[in-house]
């Protein structure tokens, strides 16, 4: 596994029953969000580890706006990051 995938797997681990997003974990990993965004979707939501759950949140100027959550999957948070 990449450091960059473990990375991402890491941080949403941390984060368990948190509202957080792509760019949120981008901030937080010094990866970009088009980066946190690919492994999202290739090493985590298409093997059924996780998926995006959309939202929407009010911005500052009091508008709505569409969102999603990045959150692992049950068997996600159970993934051995460490096993060959």
């Amino acid at each position: 596994m990449k450091d960059s995938t473990r990375a991402v797997f890491d941080y949403l681990k941390k984060m368990k029953n948190k509202n957080v997003t792509a760019a949120e974990v981008a901030d937080a990993t010094g990866l970009t969000k088009k980066q946190v965004d690919g492994i999202f979707t290739a090493a985590i939501q298409r093997k059924g580890f996780g998926s995006r759950v959309p939202a929407q949140v009010k911005n500052d100027d009091g508008n709505y706006v569409n969102v999603k959550y990045l959150t692992l999957s049950d068997v996600g948070y159970l993934v051995d990051l460490d096993a060959n």
